[in-house]
């Protein structure tokens, strides 16, 4: 559920040939009357973007995140081959 003041993860999602890839796009914010602020670090290269309840960043330096811009990757796939 969207409540104010929750804050969310704006990714890119590009298919690759080994599947998906997440790129962090930016992030975004939950306003007191249900509508968001979002703030965007890069632009989608298709004008598409997906927002969902940002992950818990994990505590581990150097381990890298679930999604890329976590752990200082730039792109990670996710459910595809290596």
């Amino acid at each position: 559920m969207l409540m104010a003041g929750k804050r969310l993860a704006v990714f890119s999602i590009r298919e690759g040939k080994g599947g998906s890839i997440w790129v962090r796009a930016g992030s975004a914010f939950v306003n007191k009357d249900g509508s968001l602020n979002v703030l965007l670090d890069v632009l989608p290269l298709d004008g598409k973007l997906h927002v969902r309840e940002a992950a818990e960043k994990r505590e581990t330096p150097g381990m890298g995140g679930r999604y890329a811009g976590e752990g200082g990757l730039d792109a990670a796939p996710v459910g595809g081959h290596s």
